[in-house]
């Protein structure tokens, strides 16, 4: 079914973006379009992911640099039964989490030092758990798709406003000022198709497979009423800049500002948060009470502490960097 989605998706994306080429240059341009979506999808299917990464400044952590976060990672992972992805931070007061990748064999996830500072290791693990079922479930290569291609799509309507005139003099626009119009509204269209494509049950299914693999549909419940209420108030800067890649966020990081409604994805977080109280009754108590139980961190080397789960200690030479990395 993810398949499916995908290739529609793919699909209705490819479908616009050639209208917007024909309503710039006729037969030609729409040929040019299609030209240049076909090399985009290629493009995008094996580079995507690094592309949305390096659009956040994640940096990639170790067991070395970020001994917890990445044990923890790898737990879940083996609880999904899936390979380990790899895992990156980003400098960003926002509590958020994304995962990326185009298969499971090539995933990475991401959290921010904002989620790994405000919530606790359970609430972390419910995270994680989350992103992972994306992993599972293929959804992963839909957002990285969407968010390349939605963005294109926008551009090229911004560039069609901007020599649409010169066009309709020489009358190279087949649409005349019909197609001015067009390019003024195709940028929220190209919003639209992304929050009509990637469906609000992919939250759900997500937050369903995330809360069986971590064990405590609680966490993940806690974590997501923590994660919606900060993002009203903390501004995540590379997600205003970069508002197509919005959806990819466990929580919509635009939820706070004015006209992000046209980005979002998500379900009301007082829906999810209800959807996981329902699963928990279901699920009942688990042997050994369920739930991640992160490991005991090493004893700290004399140093500064580091992190919010006490320290690392700190390598010879260095500054302590904690196990969050």
């Amino acid at each position: 079914m993810n398949h499916l989605k995908t290739v529609a998706l793919l699909a209705g994306l490819t479908a616009l973006f050639m209208a917007v080429g024909y309503a710039l240059g006729g037969q030609s341009g729409m040929l040019i379009a299609f030209v240049v979506a076909a090399g985009m999808n290629i493009f995008s299917y094996w580079n995507s992911d690094k592309m949305v990464l390096r659009m956040y400044g994640a940096r990639e952590v170790d067991e070395r640099t970020a001994p917890d976060l990445v044990g923890m990672v790898r737990q879940l992972a083996q609880n999904a039964a899936l390979p380990m992805p790899k895992v990156y931070i980003m400098d960003n007061p926002q509590p958020n989490a994304f995962a990326t990748g185009r298969n499971p064999q090539n995933a990475a996830v991401a959290a921010t030092t904002g989620l790994l500072q405000s919530l606790s290791p359970q609430e972390v693990a419910g995270v994680m758990a989350h992103e992972l079922a994306h992993i599972k479930h293929y959804d992963t290569l839909t957002m990285t798709i969407t968010a390349t291609i939605a963005g294109a799509i926008s551009m090229l309507a911004n560039f069609g406003m901007l020599f649409a005139g010169g066009r309709n003099r020489e009358g190279g626009n087949p649409f005349g000022a019909i197609g001015t119009i067009l390019m003024v509204i195709l940028a929220p269209m190209a919003a639209m198709v992304v929050q009509m494509a990637i469906s609000r049950s992919r939250e759900y299914e997500a937050d369903r497979g995330g809360a069986e693999i971590c064990g405590d549909p609680m966490a993940l419940a806690s974590a997501l009423g923590r994660i919606s209420g900060a993002a009203h108030q903390v501004e995540n800067y590379e997600a205003e800049a970069n508002p197509a890649t919005a959806h990819m966020f466990i929580i919509n990081p635009l939820s706070g500002m004015r006209m992000d409604n046209l980005f979002s994805t998500h379900p009301a977080t007082e829906n999810r948060i209800a959807a996981l109280r329902d699963l928990a009754q279901r699920m009942g108590p688990r042997p050994g009470g369920g739930g991640f139980a992160p490991r005991a961190p090493s004893p700290p080397t004399p140093g500064p502490a580091g992190g919010p789960w006490g320290g690392s200690g700190t390598p010879p030479g260095g500054q302590g960097r904690g196990p969050w990395g």
